[in-house]
């Protein structure tokens, strides 16, 4: 048996991580000091998904926005890792991307796009060799929104849509959505700063002005004609739902990870519900702790049996995706009723939370207060809560004719 090593996230890096936090929201800040730390301590380097996910959750508990803008590198990491289990290396070079400290990161919504992965608005057109003095490959055209680390990616995950003229290398001359990735480089000397050099045909519109998981830094795409050489798509596949091993493999890893960083954040949340009812005392019992009180440890409580309902749940994913378990088109229900019912658990023992803490929450300042913006961001990420109802109910019902 192979003993997963240990988490690099030490306590010490943990709380440098958490006094951060505080400043990075209210300045609308990158966390560029935190993506240092944890490229130094190896957090960008491949692991089990297992472990990714607990690493993710410790992290939220500390900083739920950088735990965010860093579940997007995870991913791509685990993408890589789980088609090579299953014999497929195309993306070997992710892995080893990744293990070099190269950041990865998502340019796949789009306004409008509702189907996510299966569609696109992008338009992509193929690149004969030699043309512009460039190689074979993809000319990808459109706007993505959401794209975290903006400030800091080195790769680039995407996907466009594309409409086959005849004699190109696509199955078929139905519409097919290629998938792949842009490069940015860095100078040596200043690893993941702005002073990244510009992909010709990507601009980014430094647009991230939230309500919370502000540190994520998620500006606007702008794709004109930016190019990808053969070498870097990753897959070309027919529009709609597929169950190709690596769309699959990216919706167990973002789906289980986001899970596991609104767990995080619920965690932390219950735990300064919990030093709050210690601290603050309460006149109506003749000044006893709130920690007394018998409605306060009822709302501790539920707040308490609602997320210890998630470790089970994420830990059962993360061991099935990490032995390979094949659970056919039922991970795709699997999967997105864990993010789904992560997010609704988070959101709900928050606002418990905020009751327990007292109007001393509302405060700006009040980590709890910054808590209770940063979960509200969840109900945004795939899959939403109508695809997560259509995906079970086909499931159970079978497809709408």
């Amino acid at each position: 048996m192979t003993t997963e090593p240990r988490t690099v996230l030490t306590p010490e890096l943990l709380q440098s991580i958490r006094d951060r936090a505080g400043d990075y929201d209210a300045r609308n800040a990158f966390f560029f000091d935190d993506l240092d730390d944890l490229r130094a301590a190896g957090y960008l380097r491949p692991r089990s998904l297992t472990a990714a996910a607990r690493d993710q959750r410790l992290l939220a508990a500390h900083a739920p926005a950088t735990a965010l803008g860093m579940t997007m590198h995870l991913v791509w990491m685990g993408v890589a890792r789980d088609l090579a289990a299953a014999g497929d290396e195309s993306l070997r070079w992710v892995h080893d991307d990744c293990a070099a400290g190269e950041l990865f990161a998502f340019a796949i919504s789009e306004q409008g796009n509702d189907r996510v992965m299966t569609d696109s608005v992008t338009r992509v057109d193929r690149v004969d060799p030699g043309t512009d003095g460039r190689g074979a490959g993809w000319s990808f055209t459109g706007t993505k929104i959401f794209t975290s680390l903006s400030p800091a990616w080195t790769r680039l995950g995407t996907l466009g849509l594309h409409t086959p003229a005849g004699n190109e290398p696509t199955d078929g001359t139905a519409p097919q959505i290629i998938h792949g990735f842009f490069t940015r480089t860095a100078p040596v000397s200043t690893p993941g700063r702005l002073e990244l050099r510009p992909t010709p045909g990507i601009t980014l519109t430094p647009d991230w002005d939230t309500l919370g998981m502000r540190a994520t830094q998620s500006w606007t795409t702008r794709l004109e004609q930016a190019f990808i050489p053969d070498e870097r798509v990753s897959r070309i596949l027919p529009v709609g739902p597929t169950l190709d091993p690596f769309l699959l493999a990216i919706s167990a890893n973002f789906l289980t990870l986001m899970a596991a960083v609104y767990a995080g954040l619920a965690d932390r949340a219950l735990e300064l519900a919990v030093e709050s009812a210690h601290r603050r005392t309460s006149l109506k019992n003749a000044g006893a702790p709130q920690s007394a009180d018998p409605d306060v440890r009822w709302r501790v409580a539920d707040a308490a049996l609602a997320l210890d309902a998630l470790a089970p749940q994420i830990e059962a994913v993360c061991r099935d995706r990490d032995a390979g378990v094949d659970r056919g088109a039922r991970w795709f229900r699997d999967l997105a009723g864990l993010k789904q019912r992560a997010v609704v658990t988070a959101r709900e023992v928050v606002d418990e939370c905020m009751h327990i803490a007292g109007g001393g929450a509302y405060r700006t300042s009040a980590e709890l207060s910054r808590l209770q913006r940063d979960v509200l961001a969840g109900i945004y990420h795939p899959s939403d809560p109508e695809s997560v109802h259509s995906t079970i109910a086909a499931d159970l019902l079978g497809p709408l004719p």
